[in-house]
C-alpha cells in the first residue's frame, strides 16, 4: 500500500529559517491584494494560518495508519469514505506553502536567489530521503534475517536490494528504486526541481501557470508519460500528473484562493460539493460491502473505474476540491477552535512534517511487524496505532522545544555583537 501525502511533502512548513517570512510565525496565508492585476506585485501578508498545520499534521497521522496493513484503525481514515485521501491534501498544502515562502523570496531577491533556495530545499529533502531509505532498509533487513521471514522483504518490495545491494543502492540514489511507502518524497523532490520557472509564471500571470499545469496533466494521461522505476514499471505517483495539484495549491497561495472566495460562498457550489461527497461515499462503501455492489449499474462502473491514483484520476481531484470547499466553509482562518489545546499535537506535527513523515514510515513497518508476529487482533492494532501517533507527537514537541531553545540562544548571542557594531569596535 503506497501513500505519499502528501494530506500534500510531505514536509516542513518552511524550508529553512532563513527562508521564513519576516512576519511572526512565518504564516501561510492568502495575499492581501490577491484581487489586484496579476502583473502587479503580490503582497504576502503575515500571520500563521493554523489550518494548514492542523490538516497537514492530521494527514501525517492518517498516512501512518494507512501504512499499517490489517489495521482496524485505518478504517477511520479518508480513503475508506471517498475517492481521495490524505495524499491529495498533503501535496496541495505543499504547493501552497512553497509558493508563499519562495514567492516572497522571488519578489524580494529575484529569480536566481529564490531558485537557489528552492534547489537547496530539494537537496535537503533528497538527503532526508536517502537517510530514511538507509534506516528503512536496515530495519527490514534486520527483521527479515532475525525472524527468518522473507515475506517482509517481499511485501516491502526490497528483495532486489537484499540480492543486489550495490545496484539497488545506486538506483535508489537516482530515485528509481523505492520500497513500499517511500514514494512521496521523490515526488516532492521532482516537483521542487521543476518549481522555479513555474513560480516565475505564477507571479507574472497565475492563470497561465494553471493552464500550463492542466495541459501537462492532459498530455501525461493521453500519452502515458511517467518516469521509469527500478527494476521495472513506473513511478507510483506520476509527477507529470500530480504536478497539477501542486501547482493548484501554489496558485491558491498567490491569489487564487481570494479569487475563489465568492465561488466558495455560493450555496449552489456548496450543494454540489456535498452531493459529490455523498456519491463518493456511496461508491466507496460498495467496495467494502458486497450487499451494496448490485446498486452500482454496469454502465456507471464502466465510467468510473479504474479510479487511478498513480495518475491523479479526475474523480480523485474533484473529490479533493469538494472536500476543500466544504472545509473552508466550516473552518475559517480565524476559527477559535484552532487555538484549543487538544489540537496542538496535530498542529505541531504539521509544523515539523518532514521529520514526522520520515518517522511515520519507520514506525509503520515496526507496527506491521509487531502485529504480524503476535497475530494481533483489534486491541493490539489499536495499541500500536496509538503508540505510533504518541511517538510522533512526542518527537514534534521535542523538535519544537529544541528550536525554541536554540532560537533564544541565538538571540542572546547576537545582542553583544549588535552593541559592538554600534560602538564601532569592529
Amino acid at each position: 500500500m503506497n501513500y505519499g501525502s502528501a494530506f500534500g511533502a510531505l514536509l516542513r512548513r518552511t524550508p529553512a529559517s532563513a527562508d521564513r517570512p519576516a512576519a511572526p510565525g512565518g504564516a501561510v496565508v492568502v495575499p492581501a491584494n490577491a484581487a489586484a492585476e496579476p502583473s502587479q506585485p503580490l503582497a504576502f501578508a503575515g500571520g500563521r494560518d493554523l489550518r494548514l498545520d492542523l490538516f497537514r499534521g492530521l494527514a501525517l497521522w492518517l498516512i501512518f495508519l494507512d501504512h499499517i496493513p490489517e489495521n482496524i484503525v485505518n478504517w477511520f481514515t479518508l480513503r475508506n469514505y471517498g475517492f481521495s485521501d490524505a495524499t491529495e491534501v498533503f501535496i496541495f498544502i505543499s504547493g501552497y506553502t512553497a509558493a508563499f515562502v519562495y514567492g516572497r523570496a522571488m519578489r524580494e531577491r529575484g529569480f536566481i536567489v529564490s531558485s537557489a533556495r528552492i534547489l537547496r530545499r530539494a537537496w535537503q529533502i533528497y538527503v532526508a530521503h536517502i537517510f530514511l531509505f538507509t534506516m528503512f532498509m536496515a530495519e527490514i533487513a534486520y527483521v527479515t534475517s532475525t525472524f527468518s521471514n522473507p515475506l517482509y522483504a517481499e511485501e516491502m518490495n526490497v528483495l532486489g536490494f537484499l540480492k543486489n545491494p550495490d545496484v539497488t543502492i545506486f538506483q535508489a540514489m537516482l530515485l528509481k528504486f523505492r520500497p513500499v511507502n517511500m514514494d512521496v518524497l521523490p515526488l516532492y523532490i521532482v516537483l521542487l526541481l521543476l518549481f522555479p520557472p513555474v513560480l516565475r509564471i505564477l507571479l507574472w500571470q497565475p492563470a497561465y501557470a494553471l493552464i500550463g499545469a492542466a495541459a501537462v496533466y492532459v498530455l501525461a494521461l493521453h500519452y502515458h508519460i511517467n518516469l521509469p522505476a527500478y527494476p521495472n514499471g513506473e513511478w507510483f505517483f506520476n509527477p507529470f500528473a500530480w504536478q497539477l495539484l501542486f501547482v493548484f495549491g501554489a496558485w491558491c497561495a498567490v491569489g487564487g484562493a481570494q479569487r475563489l472566495r465568492g465561488l466558495l460562498r455560493s450555496r449552489i457550489v456548496f450543494a454540489v460539493a456535498i452531493a459529490y461527497l455523498a456519491f463518493a461515499l456511496f461508491i466507496t462503501l460498495t467496495w467494502h460491502f458486497d450487499a451494496l455492489k448490485p446498486l452500482v449499474p454496469n454502465w456507471l462502473a464502466e465510467v468510473l473505474y479504474p479510479i487511478d491514483k498513480t495518475n491523479l484520476d479526475v474523480l480523485r481531484f474533484a473529490h479533493f476540491l469538494a472536500l476543500a470547499a466544504v472545509t473552508v466553509r466550516f473552518v475559517p482562518r480565524d476559527w477559535p477552535v484552532l487555538k484549543w489545546r487538544v489540537l496542538q499535537p496535530a498542529i505541531r506535527c504539521g509544523q515539523h512534517s518532514l521529520e514526522i513523515f520520515c518517522l511515520g514510515v519507520f514506525l509503520a513497518f515496526a507496527a506491521q511487524f509487531v502485529i504480524s508476529e503476535w497475530s494481533g487482533g483489534p486491541l493490539l492494532q489499536a495499541t500500536m496505532s496509538a503508540a505510533g501517533i504518541l511517538i510522533m507527537i512526542a518527537t514534534a514537541n521535542l523538535i519544537s522545544w529544541y528550536r525554541n531553545v536554540e532560537g533564544r540562544s541565538q538571540q542572546h548571542d547576537q545582542k553583544p555583537a549588535a552593541g559592538n557594531r554600534a560602538g564601532g569596535g569592529a
